[in-house]
């Protein structure tokens, strides 16, 4: 790819021959380097690098203060201007500090000095042989009645004049870095700028206001404008912009996501009289120990070592609970202590009881730390006689509740078994009140981690297990982490998956490990016209490194994605034992538009069911039936298109291995909606069966190797159109031939 970039770019006449060019970056505090210890600044150009290849040289010599003028007289020029050689790139933005008209040392004039320090720099850079690229100031944030205000008066003109009599590249920042401000608006923008609280950092006891100076998130969004801007016009630099392994997308494209950082203060939950003696419940204390640190402008609450049993925990805005090597946080399984609220469940408004851990419309909040939150699961879950052992399953019967009249499942208790009788038990009905839910309370398991309506949540490095249904379900929340989390739940755990991002805007899930019931990270968006009236995708979303063992599926959407689900980038991933690998799941009724999914490099072991799966008949049952379970195909036949019609369509996959799978691929569409434009690139696929498509239009196989033992034809196909087969082969182990074939 990278190579075809560069030819390409050649025969345009844009990208220069010969060794590649180092780029010196010349500028004031905007773009310059920071210190990254206790410091919350960062300049754009200190983040510009990661969007570029990694053996670019790129050196920053902005300097903080600095104007055109100052920078010359201080012979920071002369330092650049001595090391530049023939194809070099020298990125020059000045602006902020040559209007200081008091200050001698650096005021230059629009029209007078600052022209014609940039026309120096311009025509002493092209001396040298290297290529100058001017950039206009970026703007400041300063809004007045809900508008951005340009305060750079006539620089940014004079920079854009310059470019154009000169002939000199431009990337016009200013314009650009104000339409984002525009965009994300006035409060929303305040988090790419170092203003702090107190408290935070040793640097600033007092906290900053500062609408000029950028944090790592918003130096990151102003990067990739630049980044953007240099391919969007053809430059020569686009040559060396950092590609991804997702198809056609350079690292600048991907979802930038804000992290919250927090007060140094610390409330240690003993000192508000919580005891670790497991019998001492803890949930004033705790919820006591959120509260104060949230009165006081935020910091961190403590869960030292040892094994706290606790109730249901409000989390707070501002609040970091952090919970230190060897603690537990052991939820309650008295269930008079979680009461029934109003919530969702499977994405339709529904009476629950309360989550051990929840917050709702909260800014800014964490669960850190190295420690266990077990959400006391087994107590809440109904459990398959199938699924156990038969000694589990004494043991099990043994230990109370009950077991059904079909003798094949164990209930927790007779509400619950009531509840599990109860057509689409809690979901809110017109007139219900909470009340009339109670006789069924048992059955109303809560999601572990319910955090709703939030902004900047951050979830790091602790084990969430155990959990009464799904684990942590993110719902309209914007600005996720989920860090090197460790989520795990017996593998017979009904509902109990690991994540569901419901409706969330801009999330990340970074080296995380799932080992589950259901599964492992999953994409929702609401169900059926509940969901689409909310009508709020689940975008923007990162997922990396991250292993999944036992789960229905590695990585899924649906099948509750009413509201659409899009730009989805998954990498680096591994599934051993999951159900299925990658699980795209929908059916009649939902509605919503699943598109511009990205997934690369993804490795499979031992998958019982499909390696990848689109499927748009979903029946809400285990993906792999139980032994002596018969399932019957749905009736194929075509509706008329409405807004309940789903859709998939814009998936792109490369770089997968699957070592042993019942089925490489299955596509089934529906007639009225086929699946579409599928493309999926270097596939090295172990398994029974080979290909499969139903309903499906635009798909494409590159690269495709599959090892099957079935016997039959590698790829079958049933009203399917423009289906592509390229460099594809494959080997039929049956027959024990150890010849490859195209196909």
């Amino acid at each position: 790819m990278k190579i075809l970039q560069i030819l390409l770019l050649s025969l345009l006449g844009l990208a220069p021959a010969g060794p590649k060019p180092a780029i010196f970056m010349i500028g004031d505090s905007t773009m310059a380097n920071k210190p990254l210890e206790d410091n919350p600044e960062r300049g754009w150009g200190q983040l510009f690098p990661q969007f570029f290849e990694k053996d670019i040289i790129i050196k920053n010599y902005a300097v903080n203060g600095r104007s055109t003028k100052s920078f010359i007289d201080e012979h920071r020029w002369d330092s650049v201007l001595a090391q530049l050689k023939p194809g070099d790139w020298v990125m020059i933005q000045f602006g902020h500090n040559d209007g200081k008209i008091s200050d001698t040392t650096r005021y230059a004039a629009p029209e007078g000095a600052y022209k014609t320090n940039l026309e120096r720099f311009v025509k002493e850079a092209r001396a040298k042989g290297a290529h100058p690229l001017l950039i206009t100031p970026v703007a400041r944030r300063k809004f007045t009645n809900g508008v951005l205000e340009d305060t750079h008066g006539a620089y940014p003109a004079v920079v854009r004049s310059i470019a154009n009599a000169m002939q000199v590249p431009l990337v016009d920042l200013q314009h650009s870095s104000a339409a984002l401000l525009t965009k994300e608006g006035e409060a929303a923008s305040q988090k790419m700028f170092r203003t702090t609280p107190p408290g935070h950092y040793n640097t600033l006891p007092q906290g900053i206001t500062d609408n000029t100076h950028f944090s790592a998130y918003g130096a990151a969004k102003i990067a990739a404008l630049v980044a953007g801007e240099i391919r969007e016009k053809k430059l020569p630099l686009a040559a060396y912009l950092q590609t991804t392994p997702f198809e056609g997308k350079y690292s600048y494209e991907l979802p930038v996501i804000y992290e919250p950082h927090f007060r140094k203060d610390t409330f240690t939950i003993a000192s508000f009289g919580a005891k670790a003696d497991g019998v001492t419940l803890n949930s004033t204390a705790i919820n006591e120990a959120i509260t104060a640190c949230n009165n006081k402008g935020g910091g961190v609450v403590l869960v030292p070592p040892g094994l706290w049993l606790t109730g249901p925990i409000v989390l707070k805005s501002n609040v970091n609970l952090h919970l230190s090597k060897n603690a537990v946080l052991q939820f309650t399984t008295d269930f008079d202590q979680y009461p029934l609220i109003s919530t969702t469940y499977e994405g339709l408004a529904a009476v629950r009881c309360q989550p051990p851990v929840s917050a709702s419309n909260q800014e800014n909040i964490a669960v850190t730390g190295s420690g266990i939150l077990d959400g006391g699961g087994d107590a809440w879950r109904m459990v398959k006689k199938t699924k156990l052992t038969a000694t589990q399953w004494e043991n099990l019967v043994a230990s109370g509740g009950l077991v059904g009249p079909d003798s094949v499942t164990w209930y927790p208790s007779q509400s619950s078994y009531l509840g599990s009788k109860t057509n689409l038990a809690g979901v809110i009905t017109p007139g219900s009140k909470i009340a009339d839910y109670a006789g069924i309370k048992d059955y109303l398991r809560p999601n572990m981690v319910s955090i709703a309506s939030c902004k900047n949540v951050l979830l790091e490095g602790v084990t969430f297990q155990n959990s009464p249904a799904w684990c942590l379900h993110p719902l309209l929340c914007e600005n996720i982490t989920l860090r090197g989390v460790y989520v795990k739940n017996p593998w017979y755990a009904q509902n109990g998956d690991g994540v569901d991002l419901e409706s969330c805007s801009g999330a990340q899930i970074l080296d995380c490990t799932f080992d589950v019931g259901d599964d492992g990270i999953c994409i929702k968006s609401g169900r059926d016209e509940q969901g689409r009236k909310r009508g709020k995708p689940t975008e923007n979303v990162i997922v990396q490194n991250c292993t999944v063992y036992h789960a229905h599926g590695g990585f899924v959407i649906g099948s509750e994605m009413s509201g659409g689900a899009r730009n989805i980038y998954v990498s680096d991933c591994s599934f051993l034992g999951t159900d299925i690998g990658l699980r795209f799941k929908t059916a009649r009724g939902r509605g919503g538009i699943v598109e511009d999914i990205y997934a690369a490099n993804i490795n499979m072991k031992d998958i019982p069911g499909e390696a990848i799966l689109f499927d748009m008949y979903y029946a809400a049952k285990d993906p792999v039936p139980l032994a002596g379970e018969k399932r019957v195909a749905p009736r194929v036949e075509t509706l008329p298109v409405t807004a309940a019609t789903p859709r998939f369509r814009n998936f792109y996959m490369n770089n997968i291995v699957c070592y042993g799978a019942k089925k490489a691929v299955f596509i089934r569409g529906l007639p009225e909606m086929p699946v579409s434009n599928i493309h999926l690139r270097n596939l090295v696929i172990k398994a029974d069966e080979g290909i499969q498509c139903l309903e499906a239009e635009n798909v494409h196989f590159n690269n495709v190797y599959l090892l099957t033992s079935s016997g039959k034809p590698p790829v079958e196909t049933r009203n399917t159109k423009n289906i592509t087969l390229d460099s594809c082969r494959y080997r039929d182990t049956k027959t024990k031939s150890t010849e490859d074939h195209a196909f």
